[in-house]
């Protein structure tokens, strides 16, 4: 009989877990990749709200836009330090706000209100951003295929992993001769 097992998404990664590195590196070249976008649009000086069409690496954008970059961009590069529970849940966190931007700003998108200087290429570059964080950052946590040895899986079916478990124990006595 299948229980509903109460575990929080961010509770079961052993510090030293390989997957921790996953979720640094996702964090860091997202990170690296904003500040770049937000340190360029500052060095151009262009205006905090203006919405003339400047653009950096393709993209539009103005001095809050590019402020804005470099704090989420530092932040994901704090993830990166922590890392592991932290960096994963940071990655799926704003990867979804990475990809509600991308929805709010397409309905602004040549209104008066679109004060970030959004174009059609900065809502691609949210949607795109925002699944590679999620991506990073759900990877080996969320998926319908993980090994037994993983410790989400292992988390969410305590039983079997314990029959498991106890399956190698005798396997290794009988392997011993004990």
């Amino acid at each position: 009989m299948a229980r509903p097992v109460n575990t929080r998404l961010d509770e079961h990664l052993p510090t030293d877990h390989k997957l921790s590195q996953v979720y640094r590196v996702g964090a860091g070249l997202m990170g690296l990749l904003l500040v770049a976008f937000g340190i360029l649009g500052l060095i151009d000086r262009i205006g905090f709200f203006d919405t003339g069409g400047a653009t950096v690496l393709a993209l539009n954008t103005n001095g809050a836009l590019s402020v804005l970059s470099i704090c989420i961009g530092l932040l994901l590069f704090a993830g990166m330090v922590i890392g592991g529970n932290f960096a994963s849940t940071l990655n799926i966190v704003l990867g979804l706000a990475f990809i509600a931007s991308g929805f709010v700003n397409l309905a602004l998108l040549d209104t008066g209100v679109n004060f970030l200087a959004f174009k059609i290429q900065n809502v691609l570059f949210s949607f795109v951003v925002g699944v590679m964080l999620m991506w990073f950052g759900m990877y080996g946590r969320v998926g319908s295929a993980l090994p037994h040895d993983n410790p989400y899986w292992r988390a969410r079916n305590p039983e079997q992993a314990a029959r498991e478990d106890r399956a190698a124990a005798a396997a290794a006595r009988l392997s011993h001769g004990f």
